[in-house]
Formats: structure tokens, C-alpha cells, sequence
């Protein structure tokens, strides 16, 4: 017979919390791939690493606090730790494939999609392994249609994430952009649940165990993962900061330490091709004579600021 299936047995608390979690994963990806952008090669991997483990810990936790509420009411659930922990491995290395191509080959159409492609893929393969991993007393089934949505809806917010994660700049656009793709990712675990069907065998044994009870303790590891990696990014000043655009050097008025900027240059003098002002010396107008700014701009067609010398 068909199963009654409940997949609010808790009402809004466990989508609520499963959303802050992909949103939490989210954010911390994002923030350690735009860091990434900054750093020196040899420490770029690690950045990269970090953000994929993050956007991947906080997908696959998104979906087994999400499945804390679905239960079947003819039957209890239990779920197997092998397949279990290998949804969470998958979510973790497709994210990483993913996040590394984009980070070492920016956000140029092809490696995108080739990215997001691969990704959504492998975040879709996350949910129904883990789907697979359900240990009950009946079987499940699918409606095809619903499932090719629920997988493109993981290709499409897969390709948003990626692109986000290297073209978003400044911590408040992050976490607009994580808040979006939190709405991604609830949004194809529902739909994804919405094709699922139990057909309850009588004839077997129920499952030993609660879904509450056998879930629990999977989310332990991923979720002092997540703690750990928010730490990271809260001690890093130009993460929290939102230090992301590249330094530009400051042009400053002179002065006698070095700094330059918009200098006087005495008109009675000759200045030649090569002759700038910005040694540190301030050149007033001479008798007879007046004088007028000049901006580093103007300064540069003559040539760096440290290449050239003060003439008077």
C-alpha cells in the first residue's frame, strides 16, 4: 500500500534551520573563494579548499536537517551510515571541482558551465544518494519530471554559486548572494522530496530506530566543520572586513617622507620630457613668474613617480 508521507513533521522549524545552514555554507564558501582572489599562489588551494568543504558540509546538512522532519507514518526510518557519509564525500568533491576551475579560470562562459554543469550534477547525486541511504519498511519511488526539475534547479543554482563565488565583491554583497543561493538549494531538496512515494511493504520488518535518532549524530561532524571554518573567516580582517577590490596606490599631495600626489611647478622654469616634479619638494612660483596644479595624471605622461627627480 501507499505510504503517508509527512515531510513537515515538525512544522517550519526543520526548513527553516536547514535554509540557515545552506545559507551559513553559502556564505563561508563565498567568502573563502573571494579570499582566495587575494593570496599568493601557494596558499590559494587551501582557500579554495576551504570554501568548497563549507558550501558542500552546509548543502549536504541543509538536506538531513530538512529530512529531521519527513517521516512516514506507516513505517520508521532509519538510514545507513556508509551511504550515509558518502553523500556527504560527494557533495564536498563536486563542490571542489567546481570551485577550483572557477577560481583558477575565472568566471569566462565555458569553464562556467562546464563547472556548474558538473556541480549541479553532483549536488542532485548528494540528494538522492543520500535519499538512497533510507532505511525503512517500503520502498520509494520517483516521478521523473519532478526529478529532471529538482536537477535542473541544482545545474542552474550550482552555476549562480560558482560565478558568485568569483565575481561578487564586499562582505554585504556575499551575503546577499548566499541568502539567494540558500533559496537555491532549499528550493531543489523540496522539490526533489515533492517526487518521492512510499509503497509500504507489509510483509517486512520496520526499520529499527527514528529518523531523529539515526540523523543526529551524521550532523555532528559537519556542523563543528562549519563552526570552525566561520571562525576562520571572523579572524581574517579582510574577510570581515569586505577588503576584496584590489589596492590601488593613493596619490597624495608631496611631502618631505615621499608621498606623492598634485605638485606646484614654477612656469618660469623648464620642465623637459623626464623632468618631473614629486621628489618630495614643493616648487613655488619664481619673480616674475606664476604658476599653476598639476595632477599625477598629468605627472605620468612624463614618466613613474620613482623614476624621475625634482628640477627646479
Amino acid at each position: 500500500m501507499h505510504g503517508t508521507i509527512d515531510g513537515f513533521s515538525y512544522g517550519m522549524v526543520t526548513p527553516l534551520v536547514g535554509y540557515v545552514m545552506a545559507c551559513l555554507g553559502s556564505a563561508l564558501g563565498l567568502r573563502c573563494t573571494v579570499r582566495s582572489l587575494s593570496t599568493d599562489r601557494a596558499r590559494k588551494p587551501g582557500w579554495l579548499a576551504l570554501g568548497a568543504a563549507s558550501i558542500g558540509c552546509g548543502i549536504w546538512t541543509m538536506h538531513f536537517i530538512a529530512m529531521l522532519g519527513f517521516q512516514v507514518r506507516e513505517t520508521t526510518i532509519s538510514y545507513d551510515a556508509s551511504l550515509t557519509f558518502l553523500s556527504l564525500l560527494v557533495a564536498v568533491l563536486v563542490v571542489g571541482v567546481g570551485v577550483f576551475i572557477v577560481g583558477y579560470l575565472g568566471a569566462r562562459p565555458a569553464p562556467l558551465l562546464v563547472a556548474g554543469v558538473f556541480t549541479g550534477l553532483g549536488v542532485a547525486g548528494m540528494h538522492y544518494l543520500g535519499m538512497a541511504a533510507m532505511r525503512m519498511n517500503g520502498q520509494l519511488g520517483y516521478a521523473p519530471a519532478v526529478v529532471a526539475v529538482s536537477v535542473l534547479i541544482a545545474v542552474v543554482a550550482a552555476t549562480a554559486a560558482l560565478w558568485a563565488a568569483v565575481s561578487i565583491r564586499g562582505f554585504r554583497a556575499s551575503l546577499g548572494a548566499s541568502v539567494v543561493m540558500g533559496v537555491a538549494v532549499t528550493g531543489m531538496h523540496y522539490t526533489g522530496m515533492a517526487a518521492v512515494s512510499v509503497r509500504v511493504d507489509e510483509a517486512s520488518h520496520a526499520a529499527d530506530g527514528s529518523s531523529l535518532l539515526n540523523v543526529l549524530p551524521m550532523l555532528v561532524g559537519p556542523l563543528i566543520f562549519l563552526v570552525l571554518a566561520a571562525a576562520v573567516v571572523m579572524f581574517d580582517p579582510l574577510l570581515i572586513m569586505g577588503d576584496d577590490e584590489p589596492r590601488r596606490p593613493a596619490h597624495r599631495k608631496p611631502s618631505r617622507d615621499g608621498e606623492f600626489g598634485a605638485a606646484r611647478i614654477d612656469i618660469g622654469d623648464v620642465v623637459g620630457a623626464g623632468e618631473v616634479v614629486g621628489a618630495g619638494e614643493v616648487v613655488g612660483a619664481g619673480e616674475g613668474s606664476s604658476s599653476w596644479e598639476t595632477t599625477p595624471e598629468v605627472l605620468d605622461s612624463y614618466g613613474s613617480y620613482g623614476s624621475y627627480g625634482a628640477r627646479r
